[in-house]
């Protein structure tokens, strides 16, 4: 049986991919709610949400995974990847996919997954040095 660390790119892809979904779910259902382009405040503050949330995923699955500074770089980049492919759909087809916000939203909405995006790849690059055992 294959231990995490030998499974970490699967690992890495599936975590990316179900984060993708839920937030893609979540966006369908009652994005019109949060996501208010209007209000400097909300957007700032959903800006900022993702650093600590997407920060917890990626570090929580290095952890897990015991991967080391290369390692965490390489499931970064695997953990991005679904959403990236994903996204580009969602971004052309946005008024069909998010009938529940207007289109005009679909740039604002562009720029936040890109940030999404960058700060799991930062996590991953900003790795600290694992020590033995841990």
């Amino acid at each position: 049986m294959k231990t995490y660390k030998e499974n970490y790119p699967l690992i890495s892809f599936i975590v990316g991919f179900l984060v993708w979904l839920l937030a893609t779910l979540l966006f369908r259902i009652a994005g019109q709610h949060f996501f208010i382009v209007d209000n400097p405040l909300v957007l700032i503050t959903l800006y900022i949400i993702l650093i600590p949330a997407l920060g917890f995923i990626s570090t929580a699955v290095f952890t897990k995974c015991k991967l080391d500074n290369l390692e965490s770089i390489k499931s970064a980049a695997i953990m991005v990847l679904p959403g990236m492919l994903l996204d580009t759909v969602c971004i052309q087809f946005f008024e069909k996919l998010f009938p529940n916000m207007p289109e005009i939203y679909s740039k604002t909405f562009a720029s936040w997954l890109m940030f999404a995006y960058a700060i799991v790849l930062i996590s991953g690059l900003l790795r600290k040095k694992q020590l033995p055992g841990k």
